[in-house]
């Protein structure tokens, strides 16, 4: 595979990122962890969080920033988002940058993209944020913890996270 280049994301890509996460998040939770989501469950998770027109909203939200992989022939194979803090934890605040999502199409694991991505979007956290960093990570996810406990990240605190009425029980990383 060819190398990919690093940019933001734009509205354009709405719909390319929606199929992204739709595909990457089968691929990781459901194929590759194991998790039993019931059908319903993460149907409805997939069309809320996935569809074109959740993107399009996402991508304009004040305050938060999206990043895409994409390969010379357009594909895009991983992107990043980042923006203000939305963790259940006491001492987190609005103010405080929050990584919301890193995900590597399964076709482009292992090409750093991950890695590439992460290092983007926390230089952007810590020129937009006056506190900490934050991270939720599914509590099965070892090696996602390990990539995120090289970058200074340590666990501080539980929550659980919806996937329609089904709860995945996640960490919540912070730095700083």
């Amino acid at each position: 595979m060819t190398e990919a280049v690093i940019r933001p994301a734009v509205e354009a890509d709405a719909e390319a990122l929606g199929a992204l996460g739709r595909e990457t998040f089968v691929d990781t939770f459901v194929e590759r962890f194991g998790i039993p989501y019931p059908a319903d469950d993460l149907t409805a998770f997939l069309d809320a969080s996935f569809s074109p027109e959740t993107i399009r909203t996402k991508l304009r939200e004040p305050g938060a920033a999206w990043w895409v992989a994409e390969a010379a022939n357009g594909d895009l194979l991983a992107f990043a988002n980042a923006g203000p803090n939305t963790l259940p934890h006491p001492e987190a605040r609005s103010g405080h940058a929050e990584l919301r999502r890193l995900y590597v199409a399964k076709a482009a694991q292992g090409l750093g993209l991950g890695t590439k991505l992460l290092a983007v979007a926390l230089a952007w956290m810590e020129a937009h944020s006056d506190g900490p960093l934050w991270i939720g990570v599914w509590s099965g996810n070892l090696k996602a913890q390990r990539l995120y406990a090289a970058y200074g990240f340590e666990k501080a605190g539980e929550y659980q996270y919806p996937v329609g009425a089904w709860l995945d029980d996640e960490f919540i990383l912070r730095r700083g």
